[in-house]
């Protein structure tokens, strides 16, 4: 789910700033192709292994690598059949998208992550395939807690009139983006940065933001309207949180180019809507009812119905 992929995507950025490369894959290693398991009828070979046991030891992760990679990869074929079912699509562009995002976090091009991966023994495509499984099944597990929503209003109204009133944060928020195009990264990024936070240190408001960048190429102000607190990105939550009104977050390198957010004004909300946040931020850090563990619930009901067998 979203922590343990967040947590994976930062071991192996910690790799890959180590510049831990791992010896290339053979090509008879790479030709051996036997199944090694069914699940449900879908093979998995010893290639797949291969690349999985590649990607867990990018993550530096300990323990018996080929059996965690083949537990792995059984419970990402049940994923992959589980969203199918569901009818749960995502398109190449969103994997795409999350790829390039994932290098640019990490100051390198698509043609370097891709070289990286090759050089591992990972491979760029089974690392896409992680990504695309990831994306469906969170939204598998998500579907399956609407499932219960009833459940969760009826514990908000009941925490609306039992005089508890939850209160949380509201923000008005603009974007400005400093567009870098995926090709002119390396020229250009450094230049961009320098005019982001010229402007940034001007910023005095949302009102005066387009007379700011009046003028300049490839710069994009979005209003982002209202968002509650509990709902900020994570990527972007404490810099909101830590600038004032009328400001700006610091500037930041995106997979976009270079970007700012501006805090047009806050307000303290208090209302159906907040309380429903809440209540479901105090049940996530609870734990009981997180995603996780319902991920880690509906895993293992899918394996227990399965037909899985070793060859």
């Amino acid at each position: 789910m979203k922590d343990g992929t967040k947590r994976l995507f930062t071991a192996v950025a910690l790799l890959l700033a180590m510049l831990v490369v791992l010896p290339l894959t053979t090509a008879r290693e790479a030709a051996a192709n036997e199944i090694k398991y069914i699940v449900n009828g879908v093979p998995i070979t010893t290639y797949d292994l291969q690349r999985r046991i590649a990607f867990l030891r990018l993550q530096q992760r300990g323990g018996n690598a080929t059996q965690v990679a083949a537990d792995e990869l059984i419970d990402q074929v049940l994923h992959n059949q589980e969203t199918k079912r569901l009818r749960i699509t995502v398109l190449d562009q969103q994997v795409n998208d999350a790829y390039k995002n994932f290098a640019s976090s990490n100051k390198l091009s698509v043609s370097q992550l891709d070289s990286i991966l090759a050089q591992s023994g990972v491979t760029r495509d089974h690392f896409k395939d992680f990504i695309r499984a990831q994306m469906a099944w969170n939204q598998a597990v998500q579907a399956r807690s609407r499932a219960t929503g009833a459940n969760t209003q009826d514990a908000v109204r009941a925490m609306m009139k039992s005089g508890e009133q939850p209160t949380a944060t509201e923000y008005v928020l603009q974007q400005v983006i400093f567009v870098v195009p995926e090709r002119d990264r390396g020229r250009l990024l450094a230049k961009r940065r320098q005019e982001a936070q010229q402007i940034r240190n001007r910023y005095s408001g949302c009102e005066s933001a387009r007379e700011l960048v009046k003028g300049m190429i490839d710069v994009t102000v979005r209003n982002l309207g209202r968002v509650l607190e509990p709902e900020l990105p994570p990527d972007w939550a404490d810099a909101v949180k830590a600038a004032k009104q009328g400001g700006a977050t610091k500037v930041r390198d995106t997979q976009r180019g270079v970007e700012f957010i501006g805090i047009c004004s806050t307000r303290v909300a208090s209302d159906d809507r907040v309380a429903q946040l809440v209540f479901e931020q105090q049940q996530a850090e609870k734990g009981g009812s997180s995603l996780e563990e319902l991920s880690k619930t509906y895993t293992k009901e899918l394996r227990d119905k399965a037909q899985i067998v070793r060859r």
